[in-house]
């Protein structure tokens, strides 16, 4: 098992790192994939993954992805009313075979995977976003790493016993130190390189802090989701992680703070 995961994790993140190096339509379409691939996973705990229903969703999430790209609308509330509107027709005419839950699913799909990971994609186009854009995975994967470490280690007090019982107070912490040590180095690295002043250093290491405490949020909140309906893993697709939502739940509900704290304090 650990063999199957460290192999699956090894490929996953040689793609991420192509995936975010190349940059432009190339990870505008592969965010896109992930995110149908995330929305049915999400879709399928509430049966409708292959319905009408679903398919507004889906919809809903290539005309967002393509409006990323070409910007024929400004903003998205129009595609979100759009999205809530086909939702409520379908609901309407269709009735009794979809509930008033299924169309909240739909519009929480969207907002939850779709636009939350598309984050990504707009944090590498700000300046300095090639760079920038790691800072999301360090505040969620270099965070969550850090957090199990600390936690198997030194993990005394639960941090939501009854939600997640083996995430602890003392891997929260470590999570956060540790993302924000990540960041030090590396940012001490492009430092060195001349890519940044050494006071941006600092700010990009409480943006990652920050960063985690939100990462951690997106977890547990994504575990409280699976609670609920009482399912161990969205999916199959990455032998020993499970499906898209389980490896990046936490990226997807890092990625939007990321991206404001980044323009925000950067900008």
């Amino acid at each position: 098992m650990f063999k199957t995961r460290l192999l699956s994790g090894i490929v996953l993140l040689v793609f991420l790192v192509g995936m975010l190096f190349i940059g432009g339509s190339f990870l505008l379409v592969s965010l896109l994939v992930i995110a149908l691939i995330g929305l049915y996973e999400f879709y399928r705990v509430f049966h409708i993954e292959a319905t009408l229903m679903g398919f507004v969703g889906y919809l809903t999430t290539i005309l967002y992805f393509m409006n990323l790209k070409f910007e024929f609308l400004q903003g998205i509330d129009l595609l979100m009313i759009g999205c809530l509107t086909l939702s409520l027709i379908v609901f309407v005419f269709f009735y009794p075979k979809y509930t008033a839950n299924t169309v909240f699913a739909i519009l929480f799909g969207v907002v939850y995977v779709s636009v939350m990971i598309s984050a990504v994609y707009t944090t590498r186009g700000l300046p300095l976003g090639n760079y920038l854009v790691w800072l999301i995975f360090i505040s969620s994967w270099g965070s969550d790493t850090c957090a199990y470490c600390v936690g198997v280690l030194f993990g005394k007090h639960k941090l939501a016993p009854v939600l997640s019982p083996k995430k602890s107070i003392e891997g929260a912490v470590g999570g956060i130190v540790g993302a924000a040590l990540i960041t030090l180095g590396y940012g001490l690295i492009l430092q060195q390189l001349q890519v940044i002043p050494l006071h941006m250093v600092g700010i990009w290491v409480l943006i990652v802090a920050i960063g985690s405490v939100f990462s951690q949020i997106g977890d547990l909140s994504a575990s409280g989701i699976k609670r609920n309906f009482d399912i161990k893993d969205y999916g199959k697709l990455i032998p020993g992680h499970g499906g898209i939502l389980d490896r990046f739940d936490s990226v997807f509900f890092t990625a939007p703070f990321i991206y404001y704290l980044c323009f925000y304090f950067l900008g």
